[in-house]
């Protein structure tokens, strides 16, 4: 059942979307890409399929409503990393707070700046954030932070979107965790394409049975596959 949250971040509080049960085994937490938002459809499609798959979600506003005009003229707070990377940490302590979830391995979900975001996250609640897939992402946009990433991390890229692939490729050069890439057939940047955003789905929810399960639970990814 999906309850409106909402988490404080500083001196600001962000609005989110929280589903969970007492049986879920895991929690993904959703970081939103440029201009976009928590109603994300591509971002609540996955969700869906990840909480059919036994994992409680979260999906945040990671801008407060004045914050976002602001976003919708200057387009600036969308690509400040450590912004949006701090907002995540705060979520993630706030999912550490809830007694359905503070036991729970924690996944993030990033989508373009979102990404990049997740991968700072990840470095700053290293003991917390278990696994991280990218979609569509800028992990080059985390920068100095990519060799400090040490959860398993799976980038997804629509294989044609070549400039972000190429960045994505940069990016995963620096990193010394566990990285795959993963080009999704035919499709482009929003994964638009017919059956493009299922593959994501279906990469996203293997990727994190493997991660985000107790070892005796562990899936293998490549069996999602």
């Amino acid at each position: 059942m999906e309850q409106l949250v909402s988490v404080r971040a500083g001196n600001v509080r962000l609005e989110g979307d929280f589903a969970v049960s007492d049986r879920a085994s895991g929690v993904v937490l959703f970081a939103h890409g440029s201009g976009s938002s928590r109603f994300s459809p591509r971002n609540r499609f996955v969700a869906q399929m990840l909480e059919s798959r036994g994992f409680a979600t979260l999906l945040i506003d990671l801008l407060t409503e004045s914050e976002e005009a602001i976003d919708r003229r200057t387009a600036q707070l969308r690509f400040d990393i450590d912004l949006l990377a701090t907002r995540l940490v705060a979520a993630v302590d706030w999912l550490a707070a809830q007694p359905l979830t503070s036991r729970l391995p924690v996944g993030i979900f990033g989508a373009s700046t979102g990404g990049a975001a997740a991968l700072v996250a990840a470095t700053r609640r290293p003991a917390r954030v278990a696994a991280v897939v990218s979609r569509g992402g800028r992990p080059d946009l985390a920068g100095a932070a990519l060799p400090f990433v040490t959860c398993p991390t799976l980038l997804l890229v629509g294989s044609c979107d070549t400039e972000v692939i190429r960045l994505n490729r940069e990016a995963l050069a620096r990193m010394r965790s566990n990285v795959v890439l993963e080009l999704v057939p035919g499709a482009t940047h929003l994964f638009e394409e017919p059956g493009a955003l299922d593959q994501v789905a279906d990469l996203a929810s293997g990727w994190f049975l493997q991660w985000l399960r107790a070892p005796e639970e562990k899936f293998s990814w490549a069996e999602s596959r």
